[in-house]
């Protein structure tokens, strides 16, 4: 009798000491096949602790770089190579590079939605779900380079009261959520939550009851006395909010909230992965060693948030 797809990747996996870590917003396939699924900190946290000996990361390729950053002697393979982030690639080093030189006293936070390249130029990484943490943990004072992600920026120099100098970078998919989708949806749910990702807009940010990462939102479901709450982030979380908040009605701001990149990998890719061994993810130790160090400073820092300044915003000039 011939193996599922799925029973190929478990005799696989467990025959190569393999791991497959899924992000939250891949397809509900593979985050059903994954041995663990989460957001970019949880993730992050996940890679540099496993034992395995092969990391199958099904997300996009930052994500992948940042498990071979923490784990050089594993193999890390991303399933499909095409896989990978708008956001990360609006900022390249020779930009960031520029942008430190006209800001010469700041340190450089950087969102692992990143190249390894301009974490290797960065001072401390940051995901959405510590960003404010990160931020709060700098010095009072101390000029700070936030990139790529406006949006995410603004929203910390909200939470911390910082002053940060922000890029031009965003998430295609997260600015597809408009505050007409709220509002549509909010009219035919009075009663209803809505939580949002930071990554949204200003005015999408503005209507949420919370503004959270999607671990965030994945622990405020659970904790939550609403029935139904209005969910602004790539659909693919909504799967994991209603495996595991089966009682409640979970509602996507609007079902444009796609990223095609995310949804490239599949179960067949997965197990192609595994038979193959490709596609390999290696950074450069040129890059890795600094890299390496803005990321385990990311790691040793908390999620709360402090308020230490007047929280202004300076828009970057283009560096180009």
């Amino acid at each position: 009798m011939r193996k599922s797809i799925q029973e190929q990747i478990v005799e696989l996996k467990t025959g190569m000491n393999a791991v497959i870590l899924a992000h939250n917003y891949q397809l509900d396939s593979v985050q059903d096949l994954a041995d663990f699924v989460g957001d970019s900190l949880e993730l992050s946290r996940r890679a540099a602790r496993t034992e395995a000996d092969l990391i199958v990361f099904c997300g996009v390729r930052f994500m992948a770089e940042t498990a071979s950053i923490l784990n050089p002697e594993k193999l890390v393979l991303l399933p499909d190579q095409e896989a990978d982030c708008p956001m990360a690639q609006m900022l390249d080093p020779e930009r960031l590079r520029a942008l430190k030189a006209r800001h010469p006293d700041a340190l450089v936070v950087c969102y692992v939605n990143s190249t390894a390249e301009v974490k290797a130029l960065s001072d401390v990484c940051c995901t959405s779900a510590n960003a404010a943490a990160v931020v709060g943990s700098i010095e009072p004072g101390r000029p700070i380079i936030f990139v790529p992600d406006r949006h995410l920026g603004r929203h910390v120099a909200e939470q911390t009261c910082r002053d940060l100098i922000l890029d031009k970078g965003f998430c295609p998919t997260h600015l597809r959520i408009q505050p007409e989708h709220i509002a549509q949806v909010k009219h035919l749910h009075p009663d209803a939550e809505v939580m949002v990702h930071p990554e949204c807009l200003a005015d999408v940010a503005r209507m949420a009851d919370v503004v959270t990462s999607t671990g965030g939102m994945l622990r405020h479901a659970r904790q939550s006395s609403a029935r139904t709450i209005i969910v602004g982030t790539e659909v693919g979380l909504l799967h994991r909010l209603r495996a595991e908040n089966p009682d409640k009605e979970f509602i996507p701001a609007t079902y444009a909230a796609v990223c095609p990149n995310m949804k490239r990998i599949t179960p067949e890719k997965v197990l192609w992965a595994l038979q193959e061994q490709k596609y390999e993810v290696k950074v450069p130790e040129e890059v890795r060693l600094p890299a390496r160090r803005a990321l385990e400073k990311m790691l040793s820092i908390g999620t709360q948030p402090a308020c230490t300044g007047s929280g202004r915003i300076s828009q970057a000039p283009s560096c180009g």
